[in-house]
């Protein structure tokens, strides 16, 4: 008489992480479009320094209000102060002068250049392996960009100073990316993005207010939902899923997903904003995405071998 013994089957475990990157991907991207919207109808500083400062201070309030644990060193409120003016002063500080003079969709293709710049620095300075498969991912990532990219430019439709200010937007956020990952925050992510965001805020007022006017803003409903997804979908869930895919997956892999951002920003500013998108434009998905799966696609295992 044979006894079989029945065992209850382990319950396969939710994977967030794929949602985490389609939610990223659409909030970053669309904040393109919100910032193309919002800096229409506001001076560019003066946009940022409001969007961080409430941001910030909804943040750190929410944290009050449920009696969170300070748990950062000063250091690392430090860190995330200097994060808070790579990350937000500069990166979309710069970003945002640009997009006065360029489109949403060719502000979003300079920037998705981000991986490439911080996959080499990555390999420099954080030891991040740089592998064959990475190097071609990123060049395939680096094509589909630059084919989206060529049409747009020949053009001649966007300013050459909005391009160069967007450019340093672009080193600065690769500067963010890597200073992240170098100097290893420790604590809240919630709490240390609340810190960023008041930091970077207090670096761009002094900026905002004597290089512009409150009276140039112009008061409307579109300016008041594009500054409202800016506060919370931008500066306050994006950043937290950035800084959560950074530490997850890495600064190469994680950068990688910027690819997508051409794509998709042209795709929120044809639907949103009416920019012109042609079908050949669109054909350059196809190595981008390609470029991040061999990018961010795992090593393979060494296969277990047993003796007998």
């Amino acid at each position: 008489m044979s006894v079989a013994s029945s065992m209850a089957a382990p319950r396969a475990r939710f994977n967030a992480l794929p949602f985490l990157i389609a939610l990223f991907c659409l909030l970053w991207s669309y904040a393109f479009v919100a910032g193309k919207i919002g800096v229409t109808d506001c001076p560019p500083l003066i946009l940022l320094a409001a969007r961080f400062s409430l941001a910030g201070v909804l943040i750190l309030g929410v944290s009050l209000l449920r009696r969170d644990a300070w748990d950062l060193t000063w250091r690392d409120a430090a860190v995330f102060a200097v994060l808070g003016v790579a990350n937000n002063a500069l990166y979309l500080g710069l970003g945002y002068t640009g997009l006065k003079t360029v489109s949403a969709g060719l502000g979003g293709l300079i920037v998705s250049a981000n991986p490439v710049f911080t996959a080499v620095l990555a390999a420099l300075l954080l030891g991040e392996a740089l592998t064959l498969r990475k190097v071609i991912g990123l060049l395939l990532g680096m094509v589909g960009v630059a084919f989206i990219v060529w049409h747009r430019i020949s053009v001649g439709t966007d300013d050459p100073h909005g391009i160069l200010f967007t450019l340093a937007s672009l080193a600065s956020i690769v500067a963010g990316t890597i200073l992240f990952k170098l100097l290893a925050p420790k604590g809240s992510l919630w709490i240390g993005n609340g810190i960023q965001n008041i930091a970077g805020g207090l670096a761009v007022m002094p900026f905002a207010f004597t290089l512009s006017s409150i009276s140039d803003i112009v008061p409307s409903m579109r300016l008041a939902g594009a500054f409202a997804f800016l506060v919370l979908g931008g500066s306050i869930l994006a950043y937290l899923l950035w800084f959560h895919l950074l530490k997850v997956c890495g600064a190469t892999a994680a950068s990688a997903y910027h690819f997508l951002m051409p794509p998709l920003g042209m795709l929120f500013a044809f639907l949103v904003l009416g920019e012109h998108v042609e079908f050949r434009d669109l054909l350059g998905i196809v190595p981008v995405a390609l470029g991040i799966y061999l990018v961010t696609r795992p090593a393979a295992a060494a296969p277990n071998r047993t003796v007998t």
